[in-house]
């Protein structure tokens, strides 16, 4: 028995930050339906990674949403929406990230929702909450990096702030979504009643960023200033950053200037302090460094650092990590096979518990794949007739 067999998630959201919630519910045990419009479905059926497809649907897609099933329906059309009250009736979680406004118009806001289901779980995901000048931006990935100041922290100072080469925020914002919807289940336990979880991906975001931010709000609004010089994090001084090898790259995390020195025999790094100069002469002391580490390998480097714990690591592409022993003993992969003979191989639930590996073997939906089954299984067309 999987920790959350017998709680029923519908999925009404759309792309990755609570598709992404959803799936990890799935992972955990509990049985999650995606509600998707008819025809089209998710938008995120239609958004690939290198064009990438299985059928009609992005690779993306079904990666995002393993584990569920598909159901169709039309909030628009009077008779589907009484099918979809009858679904929601019998639902312990209700996830979704309409624009403000559109769930209540349909009549399935908390506030109706809760109305005849009070123990229902209800989340909800916007870009940046229901009030302020903001309320009606996108919320995208990308921009939300920007605004929050997550993109400024990253790139060598002079050159343009970096984004992550991913969808950070939305990720994050599920993880925080996850974690509200579990609290509000453990509290339903022992008072039946349910709640509303509402996160942004702005606060997801900010949140992320809160070493920084705290930082900044305690030391007299001083602004930090990237390296110029392999800047990994604007706050912390040298090494710390990915220094490049004589075939590769190695990646130095805190630790003793003086240490690196006598491994590395660079007599210069004894004439700095460690607690003064670190910070403060960082792009001197990286330059330094750097030209040391161009002297010799990856392995040569790793070998004499490690020798007596210093904090290092090569720095792998996808195909070396994946081809690595470290990555194999985490049997972190699985395989989904779709009809007309594709398939797919994805990453898995990171989760462990009590020495099991949680996650589903059920593939990402096909567009309504779900939805006849569904409806006699609950006897929904009778429920929503009475």
């Amino acid at each position: 028995m999987k920790l959350l067999d017998g709680i029923l998630v519908l999925d009404f959201s759309q792309y990755l930050a609570g598709p992404s919630c959803a799936m990890r519910l799935a992972d955990m045990g509990a049985r999650v339906i995606k509600v998707e419009r008819p025809g089209s479905g998710d938008s995120g059926r239609k958004m690939t990674l290198e064009n990438l497809t299985i059928g009609k649907d992005s690779m993306n897609f079904l990666a995002i949403n393993r584990g569920k099933e598909s159901f169709c329906a039309n909030m628009k059309d009077p008779e589907d929406l009484k099918i979809l009250k009858a679904l929601i009736k019998k639902a312990d979680v209700m996830i979704e990230n309409f624009r403000p406004g559109v769930m209540k118009k349909n009549g399935l806001d908390y506030e109706s929702v809760s109305q005849w289901n009070p123990g229902i779980v209800y989340a909800t995901v916007t870009g940046y909450g229901k009030e302020g000048p903001w309320k009606t931006k996108p919320g995208q990935d990308l921009l939300i990096q920007s605004m929050s100041g997550l993109a400024w922290m990253n790139g060598n100072g002079g050159e343009p702030p970096a984004p992550f080469g991913l969808s950070v925020v939305d990720s994050y914002a599920g993880v925080h979504m996850v974690e509200g919807i579990l609290s509000v289940l453990v509290r339903r336990a022992k008072t039946k009643r349910g709640g509303l979880v509402e996160v942004t991906l702005m606060e997801s975001a900010l949140d992320m960023q809160f070493e920084g931010i705290s930082t900044y709000l305690s030391n007299g609004h001083h602004l930090p200033v990237r390296a110029s010089y392999n800047n990994a994090h604007p706050l912390l001084g040298a090494p710390y950053g990915i220094y490049e090898t004589e075939d590769g790259y190695i990646a130095l995390a805190m630790g003793s200037l003086e240490q690196l020195g006598r491994l590395l025999e660079i007599d210069r790094l004894s004439e700095y302090d460690q607690d003064k100069d670190a910070f403060v002469k960082r792009d001197e002391i990286k330059l330094i460094i750097a030209d040391k580490l161009k002297t010799g390998t990856t392995a040569h480097w790793i070998e004499i650092l490690e020798s007596e714990g210093y904090w290092c690591s090569d720095v792998y592409s996808w195909e070396r990590m994946l081809e690595s022993e470290g990555f194999k003993a985490l049997n972190f992969l699985q395989t989904f096979d779709f009809p007309n003979n594709e398939s797919m191989t994805t990453t898995t639930c990171p989760i462990s518990v009590n020495g099991v590996k949680m996650g589903s073997s059920l593939r990402g939906p096909l567009l309504g794949e779900h939805t006849e089954k569904i409806i006699e299984e609950m006897k929904l067309r009778e429920e929503a007739a009475d």
